[in-house]
């Protein structure tokens, strides 16, 4: 394993925090072990922020924001500094890749990926904010009015282990292009390619104590929950689970801050006996095996028309049994090391409880090869009831529940029976059934015919308890800024007079 266990070039000797322009450690100097997927041996420590240094960490991005040049500049002043960002950004993706594969426990060739997207995040959102054209509504004669954008203030971003540059980069773009400065608190999980952010940032030229971070556990006194209920922090987008989304609405609520959140998934696929087999088979294969299983919009419910579903489950679980599973770093693995021993643990439980509700057809347990580690075999069951609570809870792995029905009410109920709405993919020929389905489904997002191609200028976000409100294309921008009205009057004014002698 002598691939995986290697630390990458480049890593720093400690993970510590960033403040106003400066790698700091915490103020009482508390640090946590980051530990490697692949031997669950630490390999590296990190900063544990609490609230001292999560104070520092806003009254630096506070300053910046009030004294500083960010909110003053030019949309394109900004662009040129995000497209600087998204150049940096390619021209290290390899580093960057070796780093999050590492860290994370990602398949090498899929970490590629994931750093191109987050230097496209960039790139989209400098082209957004130079082609941003605000409302404006006229009354001929009497009235002009107009809409004035302006940035909130301090942003603070919370973000996951799952691909965490990425999903970084998917809200640093938008708040900063927007004239906001942040503090970003990144997974305790992964910390090792935010780290990078400070030296990419300085480069490009962003000005000091536009980006602060602050490294560490959410839990209640440490650096997730201070960030959260800091008075001088008025935005929070947080990605992650829904029950820490419910404990973080409920610490925002004194101080009505506005709230961006993507949470959790128990995304259906449909498959209807009119569909292409082979290619719903591949892409359902695809949509939840990636990233390791540990993807929010996973298709991890499969629901097949009952006159192809033995035809499906067959070929889905022959297919699952090929999927190759390998270290991080080799560029032929398809599914590598889940993140952390704590979150093989949990998904393992789920794997053993499935076995007592469903028909095992794939995997089930530790592949051959890697007795160390984190690593799950591509699991399938069968004939899962919509009660078991393998169809119900999410649990963000390699795992998978197909399930039968009989009719396209059948399939529409099963689809919606779960307390989560974050996206569902519908394989079919019938375009009125498309359609019609598309919009009853309870749902967020939804590919038809597709697997997760995502385009920037949609909006992404769930329902239910998969999450409150979107990004994405202009909707980020609403999030990141306060929408004035400002009305002109042009002629004669025509209010009535009070008290007049």
């Amino acid at each position: 394993m002598t691939q995986s266990t290697t630390p990458p070039a480049g890593m720093p000797e400690k993970i510590r925090h960033y403040i106003g322009g400066e790698f700091v450690d915490s103020v009482d100097g508390d640090e946590f072990d980051v530990l490697n997927p692949v031997t669950n041996e630490p390999y590296i420590k990190a900063a544990s922020g609490k609230k001292a240094d999560i104070e520092a960490a806003v009254a630096a991005a506070k300053q910046a924001f009030d004294e500083g040049p960010w909110p003053r500049m030019l949309p394109r002043e900004r662009a040129r500094i995000l497209n600087k960002i998204a150049d940096i950004v390619e021209s290290r993706k390899d580093e960057l890749a070796a780093m999050e594969s590492f860290d994370s426990g990602l398949p090498i060739t899929q970490a590629k990926g994931q750093a191109a997207r987050a230097a496209e995040n960039f790139r989209f959102f400098a082209d957004l904010i130079v082609a941003q054209v605000d409302d404006a509504f006229k009354v001929p004669g009497r009235q002009a009015n107009y809409v004035n954008r302006k940035p909130i203030g301090v942003a603070g971003l919370i973000t996951p282990w799952n691909t965490p540059f990425m999903l970084e980069s998917w809200k640093l773009g938008p708040a900063i292009a927007t004239g906001n400065t942040v503090v970003l608190k990144p997974a305790e999980f992964t910390p090792l390619s935010a780290s990078l952010w400070p030296g990419i940032f300085e480069e490009a030229g962003l000005p000091t104590g536009v980006f602060n971070m602050v490294n560490g556990f959410g839990e209640e006194g440490f650096a997730g929950d201070s960030l959260v209920k800091h008075p001088d922090v008025p935005l929070i987008s947080f990605t992650g689970e829904s029950k820490t989304g419910q404990t973080i609405f409920a610490n925002a609520a004194p101080w009505l801050k506005g709230l961006s959140m993507e949470l959790g998934g128990k995304s259906p696929a449909v498959v209807f006996a009119d569909a292409d087999i082979e290619a719903a088979v591949n892409a359902t294969i695809f949509g939840v095996f990636s990233l390791n299983g540990e993807r929010c919009t996973a298709g991890s419910r499969i629901l097949v028309e009952q006159s192809i579903y033995d035809e499906f489950v067959e070929r889905y679980a022959a297919q699952a049994g090929r999927v190759k599973v390998g270290l991080p770093s080799d560029p032929a693995t398809e599914v590598a090391a889940l993140v952390h021993p704590e979150h093989y643990e949990k998904v393992m439980s789920y794997v053993e409880i499935g076995k007592s509700e469903a028909r095992l057809v794939a995997g089930g347990g530790r592949p051959e090869g890697f007795e160390t580690g984190n690593f799950v075999q591509p699991t399938v069951f069968a004939d899962v009831q919509p009660d078991a609570r393998i169809f119900q809870e999410e649990i963000f792995g390699p795992v998978v529940a197909i399930t039968p029905f009989s009719s396209d009410e059948e399939a529409l109920e099963l689809a919606n029976n779960t307390k989560y709405g974050l996206a569902a993919y519908i394989w079919t020929s019938d375009l009125k059934r498309a359609h019609n389905f598309s919009q009853a489904v309870e749902s967020g997002m939804v590919w038809l015919n597709s697997n997760n191609v995502r385009d920037l200028r949609t909006p992404f976000g769930g329902v239910k308890a998969s999450g409150l409100g979107h990004e994405g294309g202009y909707r980020s921008i609403d999030f990141y800024t306060e929408q004035q009205s400002v009305h002109i009057n042009l002629g004669e004014v025509h209010n009535p007079v009070f008290g007049k002698q």
